[in-house]
């Protein structure tokens, strides 16, 4: 058995729109949850904001985006890493090296990315978290999707324990434990505002923090490349009916908006804070219901003329993903940080989502220009040069508008 198994050859250099769109629609939900904590102390130190305004926003961001947007870029990754094997085994070139280099060029972008940019990088976990997938890259579609349900069902089991454990202990309401927190609240606006060896020392000084956070969802991020895997032996993002993407749908909502609405309510009001910590547990463990409703959603919708025209906007941001990711981090840390204009907890968050969604607008439009000239975006041509160990000049884009990958409205 290959590591083709279950998969049909593709020709070289063929993309598939829906897995490049979905990817480009994920950029929107990372910026938005990242926002929270690139803007303001919100997404590491947890709160609740003073004004409606703000309230709302934080509601949304954790119904319809907290915990669900990495784990549809762990589906995509490891939906992606059959295509890749596929182009491997076509070149006859050496998947296991290649898998290798690249997962060490992620690690180190990513831990850049974390000291100078970002605390809470997601590339790092996929660096190292690779390595499952590779490992489990011979077993079958179906062997896969149910090593996936065990990993979900056994990470969830503890985190939803957990939840209640605290939740019974009251440990949000703790006096000692809010003083901590405002104080390290204080203590992280002072240092993203200083100069850049501050800002770069708070990022360092929470590596901890992001290592324990790495611990906490990495269970959840296995699973996801898990069932990647078992979709693109299945090639499900591109053979799936009709039928099974609406039967996803309702499923997916039916779990996933009770779930999220309940995370939200105990996250942002109106539930008490004491029920912060298990409604925050059970929107991370059902946080998968919601990823697969977009998913589905996206597909059904991207098999209509007005999705496929959609589609087509979001599939050049998907393409040049990686770029996007660290360029967002870049824009945003100019704006708050103290080497850029400083703003680091003086917006809100209300404002500052409206500045991701202003950015990711942007990012859309450049990147429809670049990858109508380009196959790759600049950060993807240095991880591919590293992963083949061979470097060659920025190539023009053979996809044209119109006629690029699979034809969504073949459904």
């Amino acid at each position: 058995m290959t590591a083709l198994e279950g998969t049909a050859a593709l020709r070289p250099r063929q993309r598939i729109l829906e897995v490049d769109a979905l990817r480009g629609f994920a950029l929107l939900g990372i910026l938005l949850v990242n926002s929270l904590t690139m803007a303001g102390t919100y997404g590491l130190l947890g709160g609740r904001p003073s004004g409606s305004a703000d309230t709302v926003a934080l509601w949304l961001v954790e119904f319809l985006a907290q915990s669900k947007f990495y784990l549809l870029f762990s589906f995509l990754f490891g939906y992606s890493f059959t295509l890749q094997a596929a182009s491997a085994e076509r070149a006859g070139a050496r998947f296991g090296p290649q898998t290798m280099r690249r997962l060490l060029g992620l690690f180190v972008l990513g831990a850049l990315h974390a000291v100078f940019l970002y605390v809470g990088d997601i590339l790092t976990m996929y660096g190292v978290l690779g390595l499952i997938l590779f490992a489990a890259r011979r077993a079958t579609a179906r062997r896969a999707f149910r090593a996936a349900l065990w990993v979900w069902g056994a990470c969830g089991s503890v985190v939803l324990m957990l939840g209640l454990l605290l939740t019974l202990a009251d440990a949000v309401a703790d006096p000692a434990s809010e003083a901590a927190l405002d104080a390290e609240a204080a203590g992280l606006v002072t240092a993203y505002r200083g100069g850049f060896a501050d800002v770069v020392g708070a990022n360092v000084e929470h590596l901890p923090t992001a290592a324990l956070a790495f611990l906490f969802t990495g269970g959840f991020v296995v699973a996801a490349f898990l069932v990647g895997l078992a979709a693109g032996k299945w090639q499900w993002v591109t053979r799936a009916g009709g039928a099974a993407l609406r039967r996803t749908l309702v499923i997916g909502l039916c779990v996933g908006v009770p779930a999220a609405a309940f995370s939200a309510a105990g996250v942002a009001g109106p539930l008490s804070t004491r029920w912060e910590w298990l409604a925050g547990m059970t929107g991370i463990v059902m946080a998968p219901a919601l990823s697969a409703v977009y998913v589905a959603g996206l597909l059904l919708w991207f098999g209509t003329p007005s999705g496929a025209r959609v589609a087509g906007v979001f599939a050049p941001a998907g393409r040049m993903a990686l770029t996007n990711y660290l360029t967002q981090s870049l824009v945003m840390a100019l704006i708050f940080t103290g080497y850029g204009l400083g703003l680091y907890g003086r917006m809100g968050i209300a404002a500052p989502l409206g500045v991701a969604l202003v950015l990711y607008a942007a990012q859309l439009a450049l990147s429809g220009l670049l990858m109508r000239r380009y196959r790759l975006g600049p950060v993807e041509w240095v991880l591919r040069a590293f992963t083949h160990l061979r470097a060659r000049p920025a190539e023009r884009s053979a996809v044209h508008p119109g006629e690029q990958h699979h034809k969504v409205n073949d459904r």
